[in-house]
């Protein structure tokens, strides 16, 4: 079972022979689970958006379609999420720990949620894990669908299309930078963990300064 599990996750990750085999097809299979579904925090999003815009750029995707098909598939995915938490509620949280769910994932998506409300959804599409689990922490918070939809829309539309845009634009920039796809992932993944990483930052900075319990200020 773990090595089929290996092979699945070496295939997954292997963007560019996952486009050759798969195309738009399989870029929107990967986007709709990735955002609807609990198991799809470790698929490649950023870096296959921009993998998909460049074989687009490269003139072996359709941009179009891909720009219309993944957008779609990127706000249903969301609107499954907020109806699976919408419905489950606070028993999300008393989840247990399995091989593809990690519960620390849905309390960090809550966290983000609770600091930057509304605007969540729309952040969280640039920050990987975080969008997988907002749309149900949204959901199980009771945000008012309509606004949810708005937010969701906007935000689906910006991840999907400037990562796609950017990677049309590398590719269009050298047709056969596709050759070296490698490097351009290997740089999209290093940039969307860049968000995280602050995030994470600006948490151990407030733990740093916050005040001394007061056994530690009796010590003073």
């Amino acid at each position: 079972m773990i090595e089929f599990l290996k092979q699945i996750l070496a295939r997954l990750y292997d963007i560019g022979g996952l486009l050759d085999w798969g195309g738009t097809l399989m870029v929107c299979v990967i986007v709709f689970v990735e955002t609807g579904m609990f198991v799809g925090f470790f698929l490649p999003g950023d870096s296959l958006l921009v993998t998909a815009g460049v074989f687009a750029g490269a003139g072996k995707l359709h941009l179009a379609w891909l720009l219309s098909c993944v957008t779609l598939c990127a706000i249903a995915g969301d609107q499954l999420g907020y109806f699976i938490g919408r419905k489950a509620g606070p028993s999300l949280f008393r989840r247990e720990d399995s091989r593809f769910f990690k519960k620390r994932h849905l309390t960090q998506a809550h966290e983000f949620y609770e600091r930057y409300g509304g605007k969540t959804i729309i952040l969280a599409r640039f920050i990987p894990i975080i969008r997988t689990f907002c749309p149900p922490v949204a959901g199980a918070a009771g945000m008012k669908y309509s606004r949810y939809l708005v937010y969701d829309i906007v935000g689906g539309i910006c991840w999907v299309w400037g990562m796609i845009l950017l990677g049309f634009t590398i590719g269009k920039s050298d047709p056969h930078i596709d050759k070296h796809i490698h490097y351009v992932i290997a740089a999209v993944i290093v940039v969307s963990l860049l968000p995280a990483a602050y995030q994470g930052w600006k948490a151990r900075g407030r733990k740093d300064s916050s005040p001394l319990n007061p056994a530690e200020s009796a010590k003073d």
